[in-house]
C-alpha cells in the first residue's frame, strides 16, 4: 500500500514532537524539517542545555525524536527570511508607533508558507505542524477551527492561513487535550524537562523588547514629549517605540495620578498619557484583511472578536467600510486596542478571519 507523504514542522518542542509521533502511528511517510530562524544551536546533542538556554527550534531533540521514530529529518536555514520578513517588520511597527505581532508573522510569512513551499517543489502531498488548531473538510470545502483545549488554541497566530492552503494542512495535536500530548510524550520516553514551553518572542530575551529595539535600531532612541489628552506637556519620553497602550510603568512621569499609555503619535512624536477610563474604545477599524467567508462584505455581522492572544473573545458587530477596510463596534467597550494587533473574528469555534488594527 503506498503511503501518503507528510511534511512536518519539527521544533523539538512537545507538540510537534507527539504530532510527528502520531503521523508515523497513522500510516503516514513522515518526513521531519526544521526552518532554522534564530541563533544556531549543536544539532549533535539532544539534552545538552536547558530548555531556558535554548531558542525557539531545539534542532537537537528534533533530531533525536526523529532518530527515535525513524523518518528523515532535515534542518533548512531561513534566518534570513525570518529577518526581512518578521524582525524588520517588528521594528518598523514599533517606531512608526504600532504592535506588530511577531507570531502571526511568523506563520503567516516564514514557517507555514515555508513549508507549504518546500512541499510543493517536492510534490509532498500534506503539511503538518503541532499547533494547537484543527481544520474541519465537508462537502469539498475546509473551514479553520479552534482546538479542543481551549486553553492551548493557537488559532489567533494562524488566522492569516491563505485559504488555499487548508486542503493539504494537518493539525494532529489540534483534536487533543495538552495532558493527553504530554502522556503521549511520556509514552515515547521524550525529556519532560527539555520539552518545557516557552511563550517567549525567540529573538527577544527575558521579554525584554526595549533593550532589542535599541541594538537593532539605536535610532528608536529619539526623545519627545509625553502630553496629556488636551496637549499639555507632562514631561519627556525617550522614544515612541518604547510605549505600548496600556502601559503604565516605567513612564516617568509624576503627576499625582495614575496615567497610562493612551497612544502613540509618530507624526509628532508624542505619547498621550490619560487615566485609565479613558484607555476603553467601542470600535476600531481593521485593514489588510485574511477573511475566510465573503460575508463580512455583504453587511454587519455579528461575530465574536479576539483582538489579543490571552483575552477571550468579545461579541461585536462588524461593518464593511470598504473592500479592504471593516470597522469593528464593540458591543462592550475594550481596553487598552492597539495599532499593528491583530483582531480575529469567530462563529462559535470557527474561524471566520480578521485583520491588522489601524491607528485610531
Amino acid at each position: 500500500m503506498n503511503r501518503q507523504t507528510v511534511l512536518l514542522g519539527m521544533s523539538g518542542g512537545v507538540d510537534s514532537s507527539v504530532a510527528a509521533a502520531l503521523l508515523v502511528r497513522q500510516g503516514y511517510d513522515v518526513h521531519g524539517v526544521t526552518l532554522q530562524v534564530w541563533e544556531h544551536e549543536d544539532e549533535t546533542v539532544a539534552a545538552s542545555k536547558k530548555w531556558q538556554e535554548r531558542g525557539c527550534c531545539k534542532i537537537g531533540i528534533a533530531k533525536h525524536v526523529a532518530k527515535t521514530l525513524g523518518i528523515p529529518y532535515e534542518v533548512i536555514d531561513s534566518r534570513d527570511t525570518f529577518r526581512t520578513k518578521v524582525i524588520e517588520d517588528f521594528l518598523h511597527g514599533y517606531t512608526h508607533g504600532s504592535t506588530p505581532n511577531p507570531f502571526v508573522r511568523c506563520n503567516e510569512r516564514v514557517k507555514v508558507q515555508g513549508l507549504i513551499a518546500l512541499a510543493q517543489s517536492r510534490n509532498i502531498p500534506y503539511v503538518a505542524t503541532g499547533h494547537y488548531v484543527r481544520v474541519h473538510k465537508h462537502d469539498g470545502s475546509c473551514t479553520l477551527h479552534r482546538s479542543v483545549d481551549l486553553k492551548k488554541d493557537q488559532s489567533y497566530f494562524l488566522y492569516r492561513l491563505n485559504p488555499i492552503w487548508l486542503t493539504q494542512l494537518l493539525f494532529p495535536v489540534g483534536g487533543m487535550q495538552k495532558t493527553e500530548v504530554w502522556q503521549e510524550a511520556e509514552a515515547l520516553g521524550l525529556p519532560a524537562d527539555e520539552l518545557k514551553e516557552s511563550q517567549e518572542i525567540c529573538f527577544v530575551s527575558h521579554g525584554d523588547y526595549r533593550t532589542f529595539i535599541e541594538r537593532e535600531n539605536p535610532q528608536a532612541k529619539k526623545p519627545g514629549s509625553f502630553i496629556d489628552e488636551t496637549g499639555r506637556s507632562l514631561g519627556q519620553h525617550e522614544g515612541i517605540a518604547f510605549y505600548t497602550p496600556g502601559q503604565r510603568r516605567g513612564l516617568g512621569v509624576a503627576t499625582g495620578q495614575r496615567l497610562y499609555v493612551q497612544s502613540v503619535i509618530p507624526t509628532t512624536n508624542t505619547v498621550i498619557l490619560g487615566p485609565e477610563e479613558s484607555l476603553y474604545r467601542n470600535t476600531c477599524d481593521v485593514s489588510d484583511l485574511n477573511l475566510f467567508t465573503s460575508s463580512f462584505q455583504n453587511g454587519p455581522t455579528v461575530a465574536e472578536v479576539k483582538v489579543r492572544y490571552a483575552t477571550p473573545t468579545t461579541p461585536a458587530t462588524i461593518y464593511p467600510l470598504n473592500s479592504s477596510t471593516l470597522r469593528i463596534q464593540f458591543h462592550k467597550p475594550q481596553r487598552a486596542l492597539s495599532p499593528g494587533q491583530s483582531a480575529v473574528f469567530y462563529r462559535d469555534n470557527e474561524v471566520l478571519g480578521g485583520g491588522i488594527i489601524q491607528p485610531f
